[in-house]
């Protein structure tokens, strides 16, 4: 796997990984960019307000395209700490993002390259250019310090 640098924007989403952890939520966090423009930057927020779909990647795409006034961000990447599941997958495929970039792997639930990997059926809307491992050894850090510390 290619290790890359950590630019700004996975820099953004680590931090509000970490703040997400620190509330008590999954540690996972997400921004949107166009350009050189941060558009969003958003955690998990599953817990509070209890809300099963108010993982990172759809908070920070929400966020955006109310910023936007569109629901086609198609000129915006995607930063995002974990891989995506299947639900996120599919709206980052709706939402039309240019380029994902995710940090850490997850070969249980991610929907990107394991599992249900929604950007390769026939019925994807639209695929991303997609990057892995920007940020992974972080990533899986705070993740691995998160689940260990509640065992």
């Amino acid at each position: 796997m290619t290790k890359w640098p950590i630019p700004h924007p996975m820099q953004l989403a680590l931090d509000a990984a970490r703040a997400a952890g620190a509330q008590g939520e999954v540690p996972i966090g997400a921004v949107v960019m166009k350009g050189d423009e941060v558009l969003s930057v958003a955690a998990n927020r599953t817990r509070t307000p209890p809300d099963p779909t108010g993982h990172a990647e759809i908070v920070a795409l929400r966020e955006a395209a109310v910023k936007l006034g569109s629901e086609r961000l198609t000129d915006c990447d995607l930063y995002v700490t974990l891989e995506p599941c299947a639900m996120c997958a599919g709206a980052i495929s709706h939402a039309r993002i240019g380029k994902l970039y995710y940090a850490a792997s997850d070969p249980k639930g991610g929907a990107v390259e394991h599992g249900a990997r929604v950007f390769e059926h026939p019925q994807a809307l639209h695929r991303p250019e997609v990057y892995s491992g920007m940020g992974e050894t972080e990533a899986a850090e705070i993740l691995r310090d998160f689940f260990k510390a509640r065992r």
